[in-house]
């Protein structure tokens, strides 16, 4: 009879010791090499003829060491079914134990494992959790802003005779020339499109006038300002040259227009915002101004599931069997790790590790479920997002089709599975919150996500 004694080595870090006995492996041992010998194709004999002492003498120590390592497995699985020992990853065997395994000397054997058990902890209480909504303020001259970058966008460019205006748009040719103004053969030659004003200031005045076909001879640091430069420059394909700035070039006017802006008409608001029967400007800019408080609104919305997650992270007591946890790090993977590597790995690799078991338990707790409808319905809005989000109706067969398609491949189904997992945890823990709004304005906002973000990928 088998026997498993478990011995206590760390924290929630246990060592597994398992005998068999020789009666444990011996009997499943001859009845594998029985069958084999049925089976064993070896040249000079006839199936099934193969004498006894020749199949051991070539398959018995691979098919001894087999057997004897799968009963040690059953006994191992059987006991962490029956004690409901819940742990980490698998048991990790000890090396030398597979050495003692010899089939001219069938005894009692040994053999020792560790494993690491996972914690019980509790999570924060929520409400008592310290949470930031922000709410950003919709300024009216964001609202101007934003009313004539859509009057811009979708106006129509009229062309020109000739330049007369700063925010005059000037298609062009860049040809690269020598100082003196001949174009090289060969040279960078590119198309662009630039309004007057990208220019620097005292540059702008040599177009007033030009028409269509005249040209400007110039160095780009005499034609542009630093950042316009720069973005020029990155344009030309220029980006990492040296002395890039002191090129020369020839700039040719081929089309000289004047965008000109939507007017807030009824025609416009419909383009806009088909069947929502906005028949005035003040609807209008309500309108808009409410789109632009569901952008920021949402950009709050995920600051706080950042904030969730620190707070989490941060203020939930885990212990780890860490030395497991390392041991067990070494050797994942094909090859096995230097310590060095593992010790700087570990921090990253415990604090997804504990994310993993806070989520976890979120969801067992909750009975957070995802249902394949709703990977259903995810893959198809993907679809129609790609799409551009052209309102496709759902009843077509090809979208069913494509959906389907998506639900057999498995790894997709894993991730949607995945997002819309943490997207309920997230939705779940925000019905729990109780946070303080706090007013704040755009830039500020958008500054402290970035450096946020700045902060966070640099540890």
């Amino acid at each position: 009879m088998a026997t498993i004694t478990q011995e206590n080595i760390g924290l929630l870090h246990e060592k597994l010791i398992v005998k068999l006995e020789k009666t444990d492996y011996l009997p499943s041992f001859e009845k594998a090499l029985k069958e084999y010998s049925k089976k064993a194709n070896i040249p000079g004999f006839r199936k099934g003829m193969v004498p006894a002492g020749l199949i051991k003498k070539m398959y018995g120590p691979s098919l001894f060491t087999d057997e004897v390592l799968k009963t040690v497995d059953k006994e191992l699985i059987g006991h962490l079914e029956s004690s409901k020992l819940d742990i980490f990853a698998q048991p990790i065997p000890q090396e030398a134990d597979v050495k003692q395994i010899d089939l001219n000397n069938p005894v009692d054997y040994t053999f020792h494992f560790e494993i690491g058990m996972k914690p019980n902890f509790e999570l924060p209480d929520f409400g008592k959790l310290n949470i930031t909504r922000y709410v950003v303020d919709i300024t009216d001259d964001m609202l101007q802003k934003e009313i004539e970058r859509l009057q811009n966008r979708y106006g129509n460019m009229n062309d020109l005779e000739e330049v007369n205006n700063e925010e005059n748009v000037l298609n062009v040719i860049f040809s690269e020339t020598d100082a003196a103004g001949n174009i090289i053969e060969n040279g960078i030659k590119k198309d662009n499109s630039l309004l007057v004003k990208y220019f620097a200031e005292n540059f702008r005045k040599n177009w007033m006038g030009k028409k269509v076909g005249d040209s400007l001879n110039t160095s780009l640091n005499t034609a542009f300002d630093e950042k316009e430069r720069e973005w020029i420059i990155s344009d030309l394909g220029l980006k990492d040259t040296p002395g890039a700035d002191e090129k020369h070039f020839n700039i040719e006017i081929t089309k000289i227009g004047i965008l000109e802006k939507r007017e807030l008409n009824e025609d416009f608001f419909n383009q806009l915002y088909p069947n929502q029967e906005i028949k005035t400007e003040a609807d209008f800019r309500n309108k808009v101004k409410e789109e632009m408080q569901q952008y920021w609104n949402s950009q709050s919305r995920n600051q706080i599931d950042d904030q969730v997650f620190h707070a989490l992270t941060d203020h939930t007591k885990i212990d780890f069997p860490e030395n497991f946890l390392k041991k067990w790090v070494k050797t994942q993977g094909d090859t096995v790790k230097k310590d060095e590597d593992v010790d700087k790995e570990f921090p990253q690799f415990l604090s997804q590790l504990k994310w993993t078991l806070i989520t976890d338990k979120i969801v067992q707790d909750n009975a957070i479920q995802v249902s394949p409808d709703e990977i259903k319905v995810f893959a198809k809005q993907q679809l129609f997002n790609y799409m551009g989000g052209a309102n496709l109706s759902d009843d077509q067969p090809w979208v069913n089709d494509y959906v389907e398609k998506m639900m057999k491949d498995r790894k997709y189904v894993e991730d949607a599975y995945n997002r819309l997992q943490t997207q309920k945890i997230f939705d779940w823990v925000a019905t729990q919150l109780k946070p303080t709004d706090k007013a704040i304005s755009a830039e500020d906002f958008t500054k402290m996500v970035e450096e946020h973000h700045h902060h966070h990928h640099n540890h």
